[in-house]
């Protein structure tokens, strides 16, 4: 399995049953540093666009509107584009 999973432009239903809106939000500013997932973490893109580069891997870009999974174990380094504004929850 992928270490991302990226569904872009989930439906209004699909975000209302994950209760995506009483997520926190996660702001930050451009920037570059290594994330280490040791849990899951699904995520709403509502502003900016990063870059993840999973370890061994090949970049992945996220922009706005996309449903991401950051699955458990992922070893990645994160390029802020543009500010980032995202929902976020663990499993």
């Amino acid at each position: 399995m992928s270490q991302i999973t990226i569904e872009h432009n989930p439906s209004e239903e699909r975000l209302q049953a994950l209760g995506v809106a009483g997520w926190s939000i996660w702001e930050k500013e451009i920037s570059t540093f290594p994330i280490d997932f040791d849990e899951t973490e699904t995520a709403y893109i509502l502003e900016g666009e990063i870059i993840v580069t999973p370890a061994g891997g090949e970049p992945v870009r996220i922009l706005p509107g996309d449903l991401v999974v950051f699955h458990a174990g992922l070893d990645s380094h994160w390029e802020v584009v543009k500010p980032l504004r995202k929902h976020y929850s663990y499993d």
